[in-house]
């Protein structure tokens, strides 16, 4: 016989399929190589974080343990101990799992928030936080946040348009001038264009755009749209007000499909870092 957590069949019973492969091994097995098949992929693509690094090991984990099924449940049925710390490592895993969800649930309804602000807005400056530009060109997500922020230039002709920025690793353009190319490109006036070219985090992004502004007869209590990714917008606008900007409105590009959740979960992350070393 064998139970849910697939028990080992007792000696001289012959395993059924059901035994062979009890539900959680399926579970293991296909959630597995779904996770170990994106993580992989994206990893080839360049990406690296940890949005992808932690479901690829998750992956590589749950392939591990569907292939060596009866092995592992005939090391945890021999003492309680192993037992207890099967059962205990299940319910960390679904409580991990339950936090994450939690997570974007409030992200999700916080970027239909400053969706909903962002009507009737008047913004004096559209400050454009950078995302990366791989041999040159704006990265998918950056390419987002550009064409938002073009909408937006279009829409309030007034404004100032800041890109912000520095030089990514391997890279020889500033992630500002990637950015200023790409909405030269699309028409919008250059004079309007303000680049910041030495940041290499979102706090530098907002505090080395200020002199720009200031520069501009603008100050950190201007109207400022912060545009970003949809995932960064609740992260952003805390930092900004660190910095001292007192009349932010995040500004949400939407994330890429084909990354989307994993963004997301990077940012999970982030946000954990920030809030227990206190940077927010």
């Amino acid at each position: 016989m064998t139970s849910g957590l697939g028990t080992a069949p007792l000696a001289g019973s012959s395993p059924t399929p059901g035994a062979q492969w009890p539900a959680l091994r399926w579970v293991c097995a296909i959630a597995g190589a779904v996770l170990l098949a994106d993580g992989l992929v994206l990893m080839a693509l360049g990406y690296f974080s940890m949005g992808v690094t932690v479901p690829a090991a998750l992956g590589a984990a749950g392939t591990w343990l569907a292939w060596r099924w009866h092995r592992v449940q005939a090391w945890r049925g021999r003492t309680a101990l192993r037992r207890g710390l099967w059962r205990m490592g299940w319910a960390l895993l679904l409580l991990w799992a339950l936090s994450v969800a939690a997570f974007w649930w409030v992200l999700t309804r916080q970027i239909d928030q400053a969706d909903n602000a962002t009507i009737g807005m008047v913004p004096q400056v559209i400050l454009v936080l950078g995302s990366g530009t791989p041999q040159g060109q704006p990265s998918p997500a950056l390419r987002a946040r550009l064409d938002k922020a073009h909408e937006l230039a279009q829409a309030h002709p007034e404004t100032w348009v800041v890109v912000s920025g520095g030089v990514d690793f391997g890279e020889t353009l500033s992630e500002g001038q990637v950015m200023g190319n790409y909405l030269r490109a699309q028409g919008l006036d250059a004079r309007r264009i303000l680049q910041e070219e030495r940041s290499t985090s979102t706090e530098l992004n907002l505090r080395y755009s200020l002199p720009l502004l200031q520069a501009q007869g603008l100050g950190p209590e201007a109207a400022v749209a912060v545009v970003t990714s949809d995932f960064h917008t609740v992260r952003a606008q805390r930092i900004a007000r660190k910095v001292g900007y007192t009349r932010t409105l995040p500004v949400a590009a939407p994330t890429p499909l084909y990354i989307r959740y994993n963004a997301w979960l990077r940012e999970y992350f982030a946000m954990a870092s920030s809030w227990l070393l206190r940077e927010l």
